[in-house]
């Protein structure tokens, strides 16, 4: 008999840093986190679509298309999945733009992975509520 616990979170991770992305998703899995990984948005998008995670880590400053396009595009067919965005600026203007697409929370490179953390247990516990 298997229950909800039993199955792995599962985190796409969006960033087009490799070291950032790298660590992080290291970081992830040693908290017991399924990872999938983009390098940007159009990738994200895709991935979002085909694989359903469970939350999204999505960084705002990407070549190509950016996070808030990404979130937009997402948004149009997953208007549920929670979403922390990723900045390396505390007074990151497209951050406040990505509010109005609905996010779970801001985690800023630089600041401790448990940081992180405690954003991502917090969209899910949200999430799962809303859920039922």
């Amino acid at each position: 008999m298997s229950t909800r616990q039993d199955k792995q979170i599962k985190c796409l991770l969006v960033d087009d840093e490799d070291d950032f992305r790298e660590i992080m998703t290291f970081w992830l899995k040693s908290k017991g986190y399924s990872v999938i990984e983009a390098a940007e948005g159009e990738t994200a998008v895709r991935l979002t679509r085909e694989e359903n995670p469970d939350i999204i880590f999505l960084d705002l400053n990407m070549p190509v298309m950016d996070g808030v396009e990404a979130l937009k595009r997402i948004r149009e067919f997953n208007k549920d999945v929670p979403v922390i965005v990723i900045s390396a600026y505390i007074d990151d203007r497209k951050a406040k733009e990505t509010m109005a697409y609905g996010i779970s929370g801001v985690f800023y490179k630089g600041k401790d992975f448990k940081e992180g953390l405690s954003l991502l247990e917090a969209a899910l516990r949200t999430h799962k509520q809303l859920k039922k």
